[in-house]
Protein backbone atom coordinates (compact mmCIF):
# COMPACT_ATOMS: atom_id res chain seq x y z
CA UNK A 1 0.00 0.00 0.00
CA UNK A 2 2.90 2.62 -1.23
CA UNK A 3 -0.08 5.12 -1.29
CA UNK A 4 -0.39 5.51 2.26
CA UNK A 5 3.31 6.04 2.94
CA UNK A 6 3.48 8.39 0.13
CA UNK A 7 -0.09 10.19 1.54
CA UNK A 8 1.87 10.05 5.06
CA UNK A 9 4.77 11.62 4.32
CA UNK A 10 3.44 14.49 1.68
CA UNK A 11 0.87 15.42 4.91
CA UNK A 12 3.96 15.38 7.11
CA UNK A 13 5.91 18.38 4.95
CA UNK A 14 2.44 20.16 4.88
CA UNK A 15 2.47 20.32 8.57
CA UNK A 16 5.53 21.41 9.57
CA UNK A 17 4.58 24.86 9.30
CA UNK A 18 0.87 24.29 9.62
CA UNK A 19 -0.19 23.34 12.79
CA UNK A 20 -3.40 21.24 12.76
CA UNK A 21 -6.80 21.63 14.41
CA UNK A 22 -9.58 18.28 15.62
CA UNK A 23 -11.59 18.80 18.51
CA UNK A 24 -10.71 19.96 21.87
CA UNK A 25 -8.28 22.65 22.84
CA UNK A 26 -5.42 23.81 20.43
CA UNK A 27 -3.19 25.14 23.03
CA UNK A 28 0.42 24.22 22.72
CA UNK A 29 2.17 26.10 25.77
CA UNK A 30 2.80 24.37 28.72
CA UNK A 31 0.64 24.59 31.78
CA UNK A 32 1.31 26.30 35.30
CA UNK A 33 2.77 23.66 37.94
CA UNK A 34 4.93 23.16 40.87
CA UNK A 35 7.63 20.57 40.06
CA UNK A 36 6.39 17.61 42.28
CA UNK A 37 3.35 17.77 39.93
CA UNK A 38 5.40 17.89 36.84
CA UNK A 39 7.25 15.24 37.42
CA UNK A 40 4.33 12.90 38.69
CA UNK A 41 2.55 13.49 35.76
CA UNK A 42 4.79 11.16 33.66
CA UNK A 43 3.75 8.17 35.75
CA UNK A 44 0.82 7.85 34.07
CA UNK A 45 3.00 6.74 30.97
CA UNK A 46 5.51 4.95 33.33
CA UNK A 47 2.83 2.54 34.05
CA UNK A 48 1.92 2.38 30.81
CA UNK A 49 5.03 1.24 29.59
CA UNK A 50 5.76 -0.98 32.42
CA UNK A 51 2.55 -2.98 32.38
CA UNK A 52 2.65 -3.43 28.81
CA UNK A 53 6.63 -4.19 28.66
CA UNK A 54 6.44 -6.45 31.55
CA UNK A 55 3.12 -8.20 30.51
CA UNK A 56 4.31 -8.69 27.26
CA UNK A 57 7.75 -10.84 27.73
CA UNK A 58 6.58 -12.13 31.12
CA UNK A 59 2.70 -12.41 31.19
CA UNK A 60 2.36 -10.62 34.23
CA UNK A 61 2.82 -6.66 35.22
CA UNK A 62 3.68 -4.08 37.78
CA UNK A 63 1.60 -6.24 40.96
CA UNK A 64 3.80 -9.21 40.63
CA UNK A 65 6.73 -7.18 41.04
CA UNK A 66 6.23 -4.38 42.75
CA UNK A 67 2.48 -4.14 43.81
CA UNK A 68 3.28 -1.22 46.52
CA UNK A 69 3.86 1.17 43.73
CA UNK A 70 0.40 1.17 42.20
CA UNK A 71 -0.88 2.78 44.89
CA UNK A 72 -4.11 0.98 45.20
CA UNK A 73 -5.29 1.57 41.09
CA UNK A 74 -6.42 -0.97 39.72
CA UNK A 75 -4.97 -3.73 37.05
CA UNK A 76 -4.84 -3.28 33.43
CA UNK A 77 -7.17 -4.25 31.23
CA UNK A 78 -6.30 -7.15 28.64
CA UNK A 79 -2.64 -7.04 28.90
CA UNK A 80 -0.71 -10.28 27.71
CA UNK A 81 2.21 -12.06 27.11
CA UNK A 82 3.09 -11.68 23.93
CA UNK A 83 4.74 -14.41 20.92
CA UNK A 84 7.77 -12.74 20.73
CA UNK A 85 11.25 -14.22 19.12
CA UNK A 86 13.66 -14.64 21.94
CA UNK A 87 15.92 -11.49 21.33
CA UNK A 88 13.19 -9.47 21.38
CA UNK A 89 11.61 -11.03 24.76
CA UNK A 90 14.55 -10.33 26.43
CA UNK A 91 14.97 -6.86 25.50
CA UNK A 92 11.34 -6.03 26.09
CA UNK A 93 11.95 -7.82 29.58
CA UNK A 94 14.79 -5.65 29.73
CA UNK A 95 12.61 -2.24 29.51
CA UNK A 96 9.85 -3.33 31.72
CA UNK A 97 12.33 -3.58 34.49
CA UNK A 98 13.54 -0.50 33.58
CA UNK A 99 10.35 1.35 33.56
CA UNK A 100 9.89 -0.54 37.47
CA UNK A 101 12.89 1.42 37.98
CA UNK A 102 11.30 4.62 36.88
CA UNK A 103 8.16 4.29 39.23
CA UNK A 104 10.86 3.67 42.09
CA UNK A 105 12.57 6.72 41.04
CA UNK A 106 10.17 9.07 40.27
CA UNK A 107 7.72 8.00 43.84
CA UNK A 108 11.01 7.98 45.38
CA UNK A 109 11.30 11.80 44.72
CA UNK A 110 8.71 13.78 45.06
CA UNK A 111 5.65 10.77 45.84
CA UNK A 112 3.51 8.43 43.82
CA UNK A 113 -0.13 8.55 42.31
CA UNK A 114 -2.72 5.82 41.89
CA UNK A 115 -2.17 3.69 39.27
CA UNK A 116 -5.01 4.94 36.51
CA UNK A 117 -7.07 2.32 34.36
CA UNK A 118 -5.35 1.31 31.74
CA UNK A 119 -6.90 -0.61 28.57
CA UNK A 120 -3.81 -2.48 27.04
CA UNK A 121 -6.37 -5.30 25.45
CA UNK A 122 -6.42 -6.18 21.44
CA UNK A 123 -9.05 -4.16 20.97
CA UNK A 124 -7.72 -1.15 22.52
CA UNK A 125 -4.39 -1.12 19.78
CA UNK A 126 -6.95 -2.54 16.80
CA UNK A 127 -9.43 1.02 17.48
CA UNK A 128 -5.84 3.03 17.17
CA UNK A 129 -4.38 1.10 14.32
CA UNK A 130 -7.71 1.23 12.32
CA UNK A 131 -7.59 5.03 13.12
CA UNK A 132 -3.71 5.47 12.39
CA UNK A 133 -4.38 3.35 8.93
CA UNK A 134 -8.08 5.20 8.14
CA UNK A 135 -9.95 2.17 7.76
CA UNK A 136 -11.16 -0.59 9.83
CA UNK A 137 -8.31 -3.63 9.49
CA UNK A 138 -9.30 -7.26 9.00
CA UNK A 139 -8.42 -9.23 11.04
CA UNK A 140 -7.79 -6.59 13.68
CA UNK A 141 -4.64 -5.89 14.51
CA UNK A 142 -3.42 -7.57 17.27
CA UNK A 143 -0.22 -6.47 19.22
CA UNK A 144 0.38 -9.74 21.13
CA UNK A 145 0.06 -12.07 18.01
CA UNK A 146 3.89 -12.24 16.93
CA UNK A 147 7.05 -9.97 17.13
CA UNK A 148 6.37 -7.00 14.62
CA UNK A 149 2.87 -6.43 15.63
CA UNK A 150 4.26 -6.20 19.36
CA UNK A 151 7.28 -4.02 17.83
CA UNK A 152 4.63 -1.53 16.52
CA UNK A 153 2.37 -1.15 19.41
CA UNK A 154 5.62 -0.48 21.26
CA UNK A 155 6.21 2.42 18.64
CA UNK A 156 3.23 3.96 20.08
CA UNK A 157 4.20 3.99 23.49
CA UNK A 158 7.82 5.52 24.69
CA UNK A 159 8.04 7.80 22.28
CA UNK A 160 5.73 9.96 23.50
CA UNK A 161 7.33 10.05 27.03
CA UNK A 162 10.47 10.99 25.42
CA UNK A 163 9.03 14.39 23.62
CA UNK A 164 7.12 14.70 26.77
CA UNK A 165 10.50 14.61 29.44
CA UNK A 166 12.05 16.96 26.60
CA UNK A 167 8.82 19.46 27.16
CA UNK A 168 9.08 18.99 31.15
CA UNK A 169 12.61 20.06 31.88
CA UNK A 170 13.19 23.44 30.76
CA UNK A 171 9.94 24.21 33.52
CA UNK A 172 10.92 22.79 36.16
CA UNK A 173 12.82 25.00 38.74
CA UNK A 174 15.19 22.97 41.07
CA UNK A 175 18.19 21.11 40.30
CA UNK A 176 16.90 17.94 41.58
CA UNK A 177 13.88 17.85 39.72
CA UNK A 178 16.12 18.73 36.26
CA UNK A 179 18.72 15.67 37.08
CA UNK A 180 15.80 13.12 38.00
CA UNK A 181 13.80 13.68 34.80
CA UNK A 182 17.19 13.83 32.73
CA UNK A 183 18.27 10.90 33.47
CA UNK A 184 14.89 9.39 33.08
CA UNK A 185 14.86 10.51 29.48
CA UNK A 186 18.02 9.15 28.47
CA UNK A 187 16.94 5.51 29.07
CA UNK A 188 13.36 6.57 27.11
CA UNK A 189 15.47 7.73 24.57
CA UNK A 190 17.24 4.77 24.35
CA UNK A 191 14.20 2.58 24.13
CA UNK A 192 12.78 4.26 21.60
CA UNK A 193 15.66 3.98 19.42
CA UNK A 194 15.95 0.57 19.85
CA UNK A 195 12.60 -0.15 19.19
CA UNK A 196 12.99 2.17 15.79
CA UNK A 197 15.67 0.77 14.92
CA UNK A 198 14.65 -3.03 14.93
CA UNK A 199 11.43 -1.96 12.99
CA UNK A 200 13.80 -0.08 10.58
CA UNK A 201 15.24 -3.66 9.74
CA UNK A 202 12.20 -4.88 8.45
CA UNK A 203 10.91 -0.78 6.89
CA UNK A 204 10.04 -2.40 3.93
CA UNK A 205 8.37 -5.90 4.90
CA UNK A 206 4.88 -6.26 4.62
CA UNK A 207 2.90 -6.53 8.00
CA UNK A 208 0.94 -9.81 7.61
CA UNK A 209 -1.66 -10.38 6.51
CA UNK A 210 -2.59 -6.61 5.39
CA UNK A 211 -1.13 -4.80 2.53
CA UNK A 212 0.97 -2.19 4.68
CA UNK A 213 4.53 -2.00 5.45
CA UNK A 214 6.47 -1.60 9.02
CA UNK A 215 7.43 1.98 7.31
CA UNK A 216 3.87 2.84 6.50
CA UNK A 217 2.51 1.94 9.31
CA UNK A 218 5.08 4.06 11.29
CA UNK A 219 4.52 6.69 9.46
CA UNK A 220 0.61 6.42 9.97
CA UNK A 221 1.03 6.63 13.41
CA UNK A 222 3.17 9.25 13.88
CA UNK A 223 0.77 11.18 11.43
CA UNK A 224 -2.43 10.18 13.92
CA UNK A 225 -0.37 11.54 17.31
CA UNK A 226 0.67 14.72 14.94
CA UNK A 227 -3.01 15.22 14.36
CA UNK A 228 -4.35 14.08 17.87
CA UNK A 229 -2.02 16.46 19.51
CA UNK A 230 -2.93 19.45 16.95
CA UNK A 231 0.29 21.49 17.52
CA UNK A 232 2.50 20.70 14.09
CA UNK A 233 4.79 18.02 13.44
CA UNK A 234 6.54 17.00 16.33
CA UNK A 235 6.65 13.55 15.48
CA UNK A 236 7.79 11.35 12.45
CA UNK A 237 7.83 7.93 10.77
CA UNK A 238 10.50 5.67 9.86
CA UNK A 239 11.31 6.66 6.39
CA UNK A 240 10.47 10.68 5.91
CA UNK A 241 10.71 12.71 2.28
CA UNK A 242 14.25 14.37 2.08
CA UNK A 243 12.83 17.97 4.15
CA UNK A 244 12.32 16.23 6.82
CA UNK A 245 15.63 13.88 7.04
CA UNK A 246 19.05 14.92 8.69
CA UNK A 247 20.02 17.95 6.88
CA UNK A 248 17.58 16.98 3.84
CA UNK A 249 19.82 14.74 2.93
CA UNK A 250 18.38 11.05 3.86
CA UNK A 251 15.16 9.49 3.79
CA UNK A 252 15.70 7.17 6.55
CA UNK A 253 14.68 8.32 9.85
CA UNK A 254 15.58 5.95 12.87
CA UNK A 255 15.53 9.01 15.34
CA UNK A 256 12.73 11.38 15.26
CA UNK A 257 14.33 14.97 15.24
CA UNK A 258 13.45 18.60 14.04
CA UNK A 259 15.58 20.19 11.55
CA UNK A 260 18.60 20.61 13.58
CA UNK A 261 18.34 17.00 14.82
CA UNK A 262 17.12 18.15 18.21
CA UNK A 263 14.28 16.33 20.14
CA UNK A 264 10.79 17.40 19.43
CA UNK A 265 9.06 18.80 23.03
CA UNK A 266 5.17 18.09 23.68
CA UNK A 267 3.33 19.53 26.73
CA UNK A 268 1.30 17.61 29.07
CA UNK A 269 -1.99 18.36 27.49
CA UNK A 270 -0.98 17.44 24.19
CA UNK A 271 0.39 14.19 25.78
CA UNK A 272 -3.21 13.45 26.98
CA UNK A 273 -4.63 14.16 23.60
CA UNK A 274 -2.60 11.68 22.06
CA UNK A 275 -2.81 8.92 25.08
CA UNK A 276 -6.68 9.23 25.40
CA UNK A 277 -6.90 8.57 21.38
CA UNK A 278 -9.51 11.78 21.76
CA UNK A 279 -7.59 14.56 20.30
CA UNK A 280 -8.67 16.19 23.56
CA UNK A 281 -7.28 16.43 27.31
CA UNK A 282 -10.86 16.63 28.48
CA UNK A 283 -12.04 13.86 27.33
CA UNK A 284 -10.44 10.03 28.09
CA UNK A 285 -10.50 7.07 25.96
CA UNK A 286 -8.03 5.25 24.53
CA UNK A 287 -5.49 3.23 26.69
CA UNK A 288 -6.56 5.52 29.63
CA UNK A 289 -10.05 5.02 29.41
CA UNK A 290 -11.36 7.01 33.06
CA UNK A 291 -8.58 9.26 32.43
CA UNK A 292 -4.72 9.55 33.77
CA UNK A 293 -3.94 10.50 37.50
CA UNK A 294 -1.83 12.84 39.17
CA UNK A 295 -3.16 17.47 39.56
CA UNK A 296 -2.45 18.01 35.75
CA UNK A 297 -4.18 15.11 34.28
CA UNK A 298 -7.13 15.28 36.72
CA UNK A 299 -7.23 19.20 36.57
CA UNK A 300 -8.66 18.95 33.11
CA UNK A 301 -11.35 15.77 33.53
CA UNK A 302 -12.63 18.23 36.95
CA UNK A 303 -13.03 21.05 33.58
CA UNK A 304 -14.97 18.41 31.27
Amino acid sequence: MASLYFFSALLLTVLVSIPINVSGSAYCGPVEATDKDLVQFPLNLEFLEAEFFLSGALGHGLDAIEPDFAGGGPPPIGAQKANLDPVTRKIIEEFGYQEVGHLRAIITAVGGIPRPLYDLSPEAFAKLFDKAAGYKLNPPFNPYSNTVNYLLASYAIPYVGLVGYVGTIPYLTTYSSRALVASLLGVESGQDAVIRTLLYEKADEKVMPYNITVAEFTNAISFLRNELAMCGVRDEGLVVPLPLGAENRTESNILSADSNSRSYARTQPQILRIVYGTGSEYKPGGFLPRGGNGKIARSFLDKA
